[in-house]
């Protein structure tokens, strides 16, 4: 189930924008672009963050390297409960069921019947932020 906007060549990867490599989605937090050489292509040093882990990686690719550009569906839930490092929430639209994993920077924010918003990426969710 791929849910792909559209793609975007290496140069056009801005830092806060959204890529897909190996089926993960991550955040470009800079972009350095070399000039072209005599005989080669404009290269680009991405540092990416993923979405999913918060785990960095450094790429180098040629300049017109195609990207996808992930759809993220952010839709709200409510929490029902907290079990160790899993929370289960019931989504206010569908009112489906499902656990989803506690991230650690909200740990402390997160509790029974706290509404919050999660992110579809690609079919993976995750908890983006605390809303209420």
């Amino acid at each position: 189930m791929c849910m792909v906007l559209k793609l975007i060549n290496a140069t056009m990867a801005k830092p806060g924008s959204t890529v897909l490599m190996d089926g993960i989605a991550y955040n470009v937090r800079s972009n350095e672009m070399s000039k072209t050489g005599k005989h080669g292509s404009m290269k680009c040093r991405m540092e990416l963050i993923s979405i999913i882990d918060d785990k960095k990686k450094v790429i180098v690719v040629p300049g017109d390297e195609r990207f996808e550009v992930p759809l993220i569906e952010k839709k709200k839930a409510q929490v029902l409960s907290i079990q160790g490092d899993s929370v289960n929430v019931m989504d206010l639209e569908s009112y489906e069921t499902f656990d989803l994993p506690l991230p650690e920077n909200l740990k402390g924010q997160i509790a029974e019947e706290k509404q919050i918003e999660y992110w579809d990426i690609e079919g993976k969710k995750i908890i983006g932020r605390v809303l209420s």
